[in-house]
């Protein structure tokens, strides 16, 4: 007969303390991160709510003495805020509908269809997102020039399809290649058509990336400022241009600026409420394989 010796209540203690220390070490770490990506943002709105005096005091106070929505109604009359606020969503919009269609077409053919020319297509799709966006608005400008597309929208979203559709590409690439090719196989012996399993099979499984996607692309066209600055008039200008507006001869309104930047940060915040489960959930599902 064989007895088993317990360990002592001491020794699991002990056992304890390192994995203890560990987990407590990098909550601390996660503690400092945390502070430092989300401490321009706490000085944005601190900055929005302050009175434009405060703003520019020698000796800034972490936490603002009075509260004002004055800055907000200067941001609002110092030029016009719907106007680029509604080009800029329009842009979004327009940018993220086509990219992530087009972009799911390509991810799927590069990732279940094998064709000549494949590598190279996946090879070119990085190279593209290797270039600095600096060193293409000269050519971009004189080609928009040339087809007549300077100081439209249209001329806008072109360009910024050029660098979203790559990363597009290539992010939805890795989550359909995370989806069996067995389920669509199975689907096709039940009876559907191969544009049927796709629908019916890939393309529920596929959501959460796409919704990851569609965010990153949405925030990358809504903060783009080079091109909207050097494609685009005065008249026509879009929100982040439009902050531009707050630096004068007579120097920068740092206290109204915040407050459009913080009234421009409005719709992405909505935006993260909305998806943020299938934003979650997508940033997981494609991490696995590429």
């Amino acid at each position: 007969m064989t007895s088993t010796t317990a360990t002592p209540p001491v020794a699991r203690r002990k056992q304890g303390k390192p994995r203890t220390k560990s987990k407590l070490g990098w909550n601390l770490i996660g503690l400092v991160v945390f502070a430092t990506v989300g401490f321009p943002v706490y000085w944005m709105l601190n900055t929005a709510f302050k009175p434009a005096k405060d703003a520019i005091d020698p000796s800034p106070h972490f936490f603002p003495r009075t509260f004002t929505l004055d800055n907000f109604r200067r941001a609002l009359e110092i030029s016009d805020f719907w106007g680029p606020v509604g080009r800029s969503m329009i842009v979004s919009l327009v940018v993220v509908s086509i990219g992530i269609v087009v972009g799911m077409l390509a991810a799927l053919a590069i990732s279940r269809f094998a064709f000549r020319g494949r590598k190279v297509v996946i090879v070119g799709i990085l190279a593209v997102q290797m270039i600095p966006l600096v060193a293409m608005i000269i050519p971009v400008f004189l080609l928009l020039n040339d087809l007549g597309q300077y100081d439209k929208l249209t001329g806008l979203i072109i360009t910024y399809l050029t660098f979203i559709l790559p990363f597009t590409v290539w992010t939805l690439r890795g989550f359909i290649v995370n989806i069996p090719k067995e389920l669509e196989e199975a689907a096709q012996v039940d009876g559907c058509t191969p544009t049927g399993a796709f629908l019916r099979v890939v393309f529920p499984l596929l959501a959460p990336g796409m919704v990851a996607t569609s965010v990153y692309g949405f925030i990358q066209a809504w903060n783009e400022y080079l091109y909207a600055l050097m494609l685009m008039s005065q008249q026509n200008q879009t929100a982040t241009v439009w902050l531009g507006n707050f630096t004068t001869k007579n120097g920068t309104e740092f206290a109204p600026m915040m407050a459009g930047s913080t009234m421009m940060a409005i719709p992405i915040v909505v935006l993260f409420l909305i998806v943020q489960r299938k934003m979650a959930a997508g940033l997981t599902a494609g991490a696995v394989k590429g």
